[in-house]
């Protein structure tokens, strides 16, 4: 059990501006029984859901465009191509994710269908990210999508042909994990 291996020592708040960046000083009982003094830092933004629009038909997804400053910061020109993904906010993942494919791309979605959850980095980040899919009718566009403009959104809606997002995945154009995550399972479970 993980209370008998870990023994916290020490929690210091290191920010709490954008999201919450805390060090922790534990002690951990290693495999040989032996114990062993670790800090790390942990970064705390809530949990989140993210998903893939796809259109069976047509053999095409819906995608956004953001900028994304940290990327930015690691040498990328920031502007990635994702799937629409949101915080919870104390919502459940189904409902949240609604609210963020309507106000991310403009379309409105009926039934979504929750494929896996996973932890995105969890050397790091506490956040775990539900990944769903659902079928999106271009009839059921709603509005115009971009986003929040209050929460600094200006997002770009991508209608792609599954075999183009495919090459782009391949070509490095789209590089966000949750976004190849899904890509992947679309092409080996619904496209």
């Amino acid at each position: 059990m993980p209370e008998d291996r870990i023994r916290i020592h020490k929690v210091e708040v290191l920010s709490d501006d954008w999201f919450l960046l805390q060090k922790t000083t534990f002690d951990y009982r290693r495999g040989d029984g032996t114990w062993q003094r670790q800090t790390r830092e942990t970064y705390d933004r809530g949990n989140g859901a993210t998903i893939l629009l796809y259109n069976r038909a047509l053999r095409t997804v819906l995608l956004v465009r953001q900028f994304r400053f940290p990327t930015y910061g690691n040498g990328h020109d920031g502007f990635l191509i994702e799937t629409a993904a949101g915080l919870l906010d104390q919502a459940s993942p189904e409902d949240r994710i609604k609210a963020e494919v309507e106000e991310e791309t403009g379309y409105r979605v009926g039934e979504v269908r929750k494929v896996f959850e996973a932890f995105m980095s969890p050397g790091s980040v506490t956040e775990r990210l539900y990944f769903f899919v659902a079928e999106y009718d271009p009839a059921a566009r709603v509005g115009a999508g971009g986003g929040v403009a209050e929460e600094g959104e200006d997002i770009e809606v991508l209608e792609l042909h599954i075999d183009e997002a495919m090459r782009m995945m391949a070509d490095g154009r789209i590089a966000d994990g949750k976004t190849i995550m899904l890509l992947q399972y679309a092409a080996l479970h619904l496209l």
